[in-house]
C-alpha cells in the first residue's frame, strides 16, 4: 500500500485516478480548491483516506496546503493533476498575488508544492501533447510582453510542466519524476467529442504513480501514446535548471537538495 496525493481530484481524470488507485487498495488524500468542493469530493470517493483543501491560485493557500498534508504522513507518490485552461479568454487574468493565473496553478503551485512536501519515491506531473505547442521564454514566463493567446498559454504551461519532470530528476536522483499526458479525454476541458475516457487516461497515471513493470520505474521520462516528444534543446540541463531557479525566485522557496 502506499500513500498517495492527488492534486485536483474532485472530479474528471483526477477523481477517477485516486478511484482507481484506492480500489488497487492505496491510501489516497484528494484535494480541492474550497470546501464546499471539498465535500463533492469525499461524496464521490468516500474511501479516500481525506480530502486536503487549497486553492493553487494563491501562494499562501498553496503554502497552508503543503502544511495541512503534514498531517498524512510522507507521500509515496504525489500526482501533479490540477490545471486549469483559459483556451479562448481574450486576455490575461492576475491572481491575488499577481501573476497570470494558468502559470501560477499549473506551473508554480506544483513546483511549490513538491519544494514543501517530504520528497516523494515518485512525482507524476500531467503534461500534454499540447506542449508541442508551447513556447518556452525564460524572460517573459507569464506573457508580460508577448501577445496573448490562451491556447498558447496553456500549452506552454503544459512544456513546462514536462521540464519540470525532468528538472527535479535530474536534481533528485532519489525520485522517479515523469511527466504523462493523459491524451485528448471526455472531461468538462476536453469535451464530448474527445476519444479517451477518464477511466483510460486515468490508468495512465495509476500506472506512473504506482505501477511496478520496469517501464515505469524510470524517471526523467515522458509518456504519450501520441507521437509529438520535447526536443532535445528544450531539455537542456542549463534551461532546466534556470526554470528551477525561475520558480523558487517567484515563490520563495528553493527545492531542497536530494533526501
Amino acid at each position: 500500500m502506499r500513500n498517495i496525493l492527488v492534486t485536483g481530484s474532485v472530479d474528471g481524470i483526477g477523481l477517477r485516478t485516486a478511484a482507481q488507485l484506492v480500489a488497487a487498495g492505496h491510501r489516497v488524500v484528494l484535494h480541492a480548491r474550497n470546501e464546499d468542493r471539498a465535500a463533492v469530493a469525499k461524496a464521490a470517493l468516500p474511501e479516500a483516506a481525506g480530502v486536503a483543501v487549497g486553492d493553487l491560485r494563491s501562494l499562501d493557500e498553496t503554502k497552508a496546503l503543503a502544511g495541512s498534508l503534514a498531517a498524512f504522513g510522507r507521500f509515496d507518490t504525489i500526482v501533479h493533476n490540477a490545471g486549469i485552461a483559459r483556451l479562448d479568454s481574450p486576455q490575461r487574468e492576475l491572481t491575488g498575488d499577481g501573476l497570470e493565473s494558468t502559470f501560477q496553478v499549473n506551473v508554480l503551485a506544483p513546483y511549490l508544492l513538491t519544494a514543501l512536501l517530504a520528497q516523494p519515491e515518485r512525482l507524476v506531473f500531467v503534461s500534454s501533447a499540447m506542449a508541442g505547442d508551447g513556447v518556452v521564454d525564460l524572460a517573459d514566463l507569464q506573457y508580460d510582453r508577448r501577445p496573448w493567446n490562451g491556447t498558447e498559454v496553456y500549452s506552454t504551461s503544459k512544456l513546462l510542466d514536462l521540464m519540470l519532470a525532468v528538472a527535479i530528476a535530474r536534481r533528485w536522483p532519489g525520485t522517479l519524476s515523469n511527466a504523462v499526458d493523459p491524451g485528448w479525454v471526455r472531461t468538462r476541458m476536453g469535451g464530448d467529442a474527445a476519444p479517451t475516457s477518464p477511466d483510460d487516461a486515468a490508468s495512465a497515471q495509476v500506472r506512473l504513480a504506482a505501477g511496478t513493470d520496469p517501464d515505469v520505474l524510470v524517471s526523467g521520462h515522458y509518456f504519450s501514446d501520441r507521437d509529438w516528444r520535447p526536443s532535445e534543446a528544450t531539455l537542456d540541463p542549463a534551461l532546466l535548471d534556470a526554470l528551477l531557479a525561475h520558480c523558487g525566485d517567484l515563490t520563495g522557496v528553493q527545492l531542497p537538495e536530494d533526501a
